[in-house]
């Protein structure tokens, strides 16, 4: 038994130490940045007022409208999606990086801090989207909080956060990147459906935005499964791995979800219009 128990705290202590020992030191003492804890409780008061709280105080109420500040928010959104874009730009991606192999450099020089400083800004818009969800039980829209939606808002900080920690730049931050770059079409299309009836109904693009989603996941599919395949890479590829299993997941949940909500109603107005022929 108790040779067991060592082996149990040898192998917790390798664990700790390999985390402790490759923390980027740069961003340790950052917002939000040193331990996961203050993190956690966040994404456990989301969870827990979006699964619980929220709906059981919305129960016997009137939905909030909340168009000024949806309009606020979105603006807000779409601006920091475009400040992420610019800087990821600007930072490595815009011709600093080699898009087939790009070690995360630890370096204080000016461009290396810059991509670390993108990267906790991503982080911390990550933390701020989950308000999504809070806006979505707010209003009465619980249709819209589906499993996808929660684990996606839920998993991209924790994602987010191991990225500033301990790979505040490199070949993994091509998500942040192209990811942004979609938010700002994605908010920018929220922004004008918060406008009302006169602007909604010029919006028939939504579909486009989760097929541009769908695309994104495929080229950080194809970008992190490519390490596995280069022995002279020095990007880890035990998280490139994870990299690629998550756009893999995503890939498949986004296609799901785009086939079940615009391929049935695509049918079904066929099937309507064929009926009134």
């Amino acid at each position: 038994m108790s040779v067991r128990l060592n082996e149990t705290t040898t192998i917790v202590d390798r664990v700790v130490n390999f985390f402790v020992e490759h923390e980027d030191l740069r961003t340790k003492q950052w917002f939000l940045s040193n331990a996961p804890g203050p993190l956690f409780m966040i994404l456990g008061a989301y969870l827990y007022f979006c699964l619980y709280a929220g709906p059981r105080y919305m129960r016997d109420r009137k939905p909030f409208e909340l168009k000024n500040t949806l309009l606020v928010y979105n603006a807000v959104q779409v601006l920091l999606s475009w400040v992420l874009f610019y800087e990821g730009y600007k930072g490595g991606w815009g011709g600093h990086y080699n898009f087939k192999c790009q070690p995360v450099t630890y370096e204080s020089d000016p461009i290396s801090m810059r991509m670390a400083r993108a990267v906790w800004l991503y982080y911390i818009a990550k933390i701020t989207e989950l308000l999504d969800t809070v806006f979505f039980v707010l209003r009465k829209k619980q249709r819209q909080i589906s499993f996808l939606h929660l684990y996606h808002h839920t998993l991209m900080p924790v994602c987010a956060f191991i990225g500033v920690k301990y790979f505040a730049g490199g070949h993994g931050t091509l998500l942040g990147f192209i990811n942004s770059f979609i938010h700002i079409i994605m908010y920018a299309y929220y922004l004008l459906s918060a406008m009302g009836p006169k602007v909604q109904k010029y919006l028939w693009w939504k579909k486009y935005i989760t097929i541009l989603q769908i695309v994104q996941f495929l080229i950080i599919f194809v970008h992190t499964l490519q390490i596995q395949f280069q022995p002279n890479c020095n990007f880890p590829k035990s998280i490139a791995a994870l990299l690629t299993f998550n756009a893999g997941l995503f890939t498949y949940m986004f296609s799901a979800f785009y086939v079940a909500n615009y391929k049935k109603e695509a049918a079904a107005q066929a099937k309507l219009a064929a009926k009134k022929e």
